[in-house]
């Protein structure tokens, strides 16, 4: 099993909860050396970290905040960061702080050298692991693939639907799947599009002649690219006044797997910002090694070997 979890999976289990209600129930959690999470609620002018104990004061050295704080390749906005979020923790030991304050001292960075040296060393190109999303850039997801661990989904490997930003299809703090594209002196390389299903497997859900939802991706002089899913879009006649970002009602005027081509009338747009869908993941298994998104009828050979 899996221990070395994104941040947040443990923070409202029983046995977390249990073992931070009391001095001496945080004094076993050290003895043992488990792994714990609470809210960090607030980051000090020398970037401690103060964090939410039912039964004490709880206190992250900034030394002890995250891997590479201690030699500078980790930044303090790591730890900035972190405030009104889960964190993972080890308890350090139990006493007193120069107030004479009950403190509990705490140590983030020995989970994530743990996780470093124990899982993510251990991942090779194909395994599948859980992820959260920790924050959206233009290029990217970042994701925390354990323990606070970041690495980065870039914008092309999110879906085979191009999207214009990752905020199209993922939010903060969501539990996302991710595939290991490769490993190398601790940097993790991820995709996602290959969890999505290939042609075949999306354009099943649809029938010619059927009138469906989908989003205008983009408009071109030729026609309007419009997604039904995320590994499946389609090529509507042009139509004056539409513009990517609309939601569209569009008829399904034919389904050619021979050439990967869906091909769309727009009935009608429709304007509004929703949140991105939950993810529908078509792979169960926790690792592959091929994936060809081409359909069986095609000649055309879009695949991954990892």
């Amino acid at each position: 099993m899996n221990r070395f979890l994104p941040e947040g999976s443990l923070i409202n289990t029983p046995e977390n909860k249990y073992a931070l209600r009391s001095a001496a129930s945080l004094e076993e959690a050290a003895a043992t050396g488990r792994i714990l999470e609470a809210k960090a609620l607030v980051c000090t002018g020398n970037h401690d970290l103060i964090v939410d104990l039912p039964c004490m004061k709880g206190v992250i050295p900034r030394e002890e905040g995250a891997v590479g704080i201690s030699d500078g390749s980790t930044r303090d906005i790591a730890l900035i960061t972190k405030v009104s979020k889960p964190v993972c923790f080890r308890v350090m030991s139990v006493g007193a702080d120069e107030n004479g304050i009950p403190t509990a001292y705490l140590s983030r960075r020995s989970v994530q050298q743990d996780c470093l040296e124990h899982y993510i060393s251990s991942l090779s190109a194909g395994d599948i692991i859980p992820a959260k999303v920790t924050h959206l850039e233009q290029f990217g997801a970042f994701v925390d693939i354990g323990c606070g661990i970041p690495s980065l989904i870039p914008i092309d490997a999110i879906s085979v639907s191009r999207i214009a930003h990752p905020s199209d299809r993922f939010r903060t703090g969501q539990d996302i799947k991710v595939i290991i594209k490769g490993v190398n002196n601790g940097r993790v390389w991820l995709s996602h599009k290959e969890l999505l299903g290939t042609w075949d497997e999306n354009a099943a859900l649809f029938s010619c002649g059927e009138t469906v939802s989908g989003m205008i991706r983009s408009v071109e002089s030729y026609g309007v690219f419009v997604e039904l899913t995320p590994n499946l879009a389609g090529l509507a006649e042009p139509k004056q006044g539409v513009r990517a970002g609309q939601h569209a009602a569009v008829y399904i005027k034919a389904l050619i797997p021979e050439k990967m081509k869906v091909k769309l009338i727009i009935v009608d747009v429709t304007d509004g910002i929703s949140p991105p869908d939950p993810m529908k993941y078509y792979i169960s298994d926790d690792h592959i090694s091929h994936w060809k998104y081409s359909s069986q009828h095609s000649d055309r050979v879009i695949e991954v070997c990892f």
